[in-house]
């Protein structure tokens, strides 16, 4: 007989039949006559209950099974007679799959850490917050193709390996198959690359956003959705090694336009969660709560679902970098030098203690900041009129701090060669995006989503690597 999705079996209303039921027994109480397990495939944070009569199936049928093993089940499926569930199945035909040996699993029906969790990072799907979180992953990652696809974008995959650094930061992974013990050197006693893979140097990418440009400067609009690299020595809550980009680019976007595309799709895909996770987001709420129960009223987070309405149902507010600065400047905590990052000119790069005050205590919004100052961005951005500050913007949401970050790019040849120049950006190096200038050039405009921060919003954890299946950090490569 056919498995039933357990998910698919809980919206049932057909009672009275036989049903098969797979999956791994979440909690298990009875007495020595009847036993009553609560069964999970995953599908759902849901449990079946099944129904276990010594009797009936042999008294010894459950010897050794417990939380952890996995079973398949045969039975009726009834209405319920307890309380906490409207149906369950009374097994008729029992087999155990996989044994978990109680004494070494170490997933038992209690309230484990975050921090254990993440040490068995290889079993952590098989808790109910875990399970929430993929589950929601799988939304979101959902969401976002279909937002782009129904508005005409062409989805793109950007390399991997690349010879360049889209953000001029330098921090990136390398990518080699030279002896790192015995390393070809050239007459500078330089490290000869032409000996390597590809000839030259290579790395880990930090953006597929130079490529995507080149892709939209011919099909219009186009995404990327990929992994990305960074080798920062980070160990904050905020950051990882290993995370991924959502990278739209649009030719003859202007600023406004890229603004309006990134607002559309944060709130799309905050929507479709609350469309199509209900169950996961109200445990997670619920979860959330409870571990902010010690905490004074008004350092608690807002309800998860209450802040993800909030989101999707409101305007952000679109505010200059020279207006945050000056808010920043005259609020209490700079005053007060409560700052970590005292802010005391124009200029200063944003901190996320900065940006949440914006977002959290002044605004109480989110808030799209724009008209950042050149020299703290990237140089393909495109210069204002003002000849100091560049059309960027930054939104910054509450808990995250800044969750996209995009512009309009510099569509002029001899600015962004002279951009380049001051950076010291090799001109030869970068032949294919300048050519993308000076062949039929247009206004384009783009963003970049860190898909795990969106995710870190969604789901109301505090900490990024727990909305990553196998989170990449300083010193930490497992699984």
């Amino acid at each position: 007989m056919k498995r039933t999705i357990i998910r698919d079996l809980l919206k049932s209303e057909e009672f009275d039949r036989t049903v098969v039921v797979k999956g791994w027994i979440r909690n298990r109480r009875g007495s020595k006559n009847v036993a009553f397990v609560a069964l999970n495939d995953g599908s759902t944070i849901n449990n079946v209950q099944i129904v276990v009569d010594f009797e009936k199936l042999g008294e010894n049928i459950m010897d050794g099974v417990g939380v952890g093993s996995s079973l398949s089940v045969e039975g009726q499926l009834i209405e319920s007679q307890g309380g906490g569930q409207k149906m369950e199945i009374v097994a008729e035909k029992f087999e155990v799959l996989g044994i978990a040996d109680p004494k070494t699993y170490p997933l038992q029906p209690k309230k484990h850490s975050l921090e254990f969790l993440r040490e068995i990072a290889h079993l952590r799907f098989r808790t109910n917050t875990f399970g929430a979180i993929t589950r929601i992953r799988h939304a979101m990652i959902f969401s976002v193709h279909q937002f782009f696809n129904d508005r005409g974008f062409y989805n793109i995959h950007t390399p991997i390996i690349t010879s360049s650094d889209a953000e001029g930061a330098g921090e990136m992974f390398q990518v080699t198959t030279l002896d790192l013990q015995n390393t070809p050197m050239n007459e500078a006693n330089e490290v000869d690359y032409k000996s390597d893979f590809f000839g030259k140097k290579t790395n880990l990418t930090v953006s597929g956003q130079l490529e995507a440009e080149l892709a939209a400067l011919a099909m219009g609009q186009v995404y990327t959705f990929g992994p990305t690299f960074r080798a920062e020595n980070s160990n904050t809550t905020r950051h990882l090694s290993e995370f991924w980009m959502i990278e739209p680019e649009v030719a003859f976007n202007d600023i406004v336009d890229n603004m309006d595309l990134a607002e559309d799709m944060l709130k799309y895909c905050v929507q479709y969660a609350l469309d199509n996770c209900k169950d996961d987001l109200e445990f997670l709420s619920k979860r959330l709560q409870e571990e902010e129960k010690g905490k004074k009223e008004a350092d608690r987070s807002m309800e998860l679902i209450e802040k993800l309405n909030f989101v999707a149902q409101n305007d952000f507010e679109r505010v200059t970098y020279t207006e945050a600065i000056r808010i920043l400047k005259n609020s209490k905590p700079n005053k007060k030098k409560k700052f970590d990052y005292v802010i005391e000119d124009w200029g200063a790069d944003l901190q996320s203690e900065h940006e949440r005050y914006l977002v959290e205590k002044h605004f109480k919004k989110p808030v799209i900041l724009i008209d950042y100052p050149a020299n703290i961005k990237a140089f393909y951005m495109k210069l204002n009129e003002d000849g100091k500050t560049v059309r960027a913007m930054d939104i910054l949401f509450p808990g995250i701090g800044e969750i996209v970050g995009g512009s309009e790019r510099e569509a002029d040849l001899e600015t962004l060669k002279s951009k380049m120049a001051a950076l010291d950006i090799p001109e030869d190096e970068m032949y294919w995006y300048l050519d993308t200038r000076r062949f039929g050039s247009v206004p384009h405009s783009g963003f970049g989503l860190g898909f795990e921060r969106m995710m870190l919003f969604v789901t109301g954890m505090s900490n990024i690597r727990d909305v990553i299946p196998f989170p990449r950090a300083p010193k930490q490569a497992e699984f």
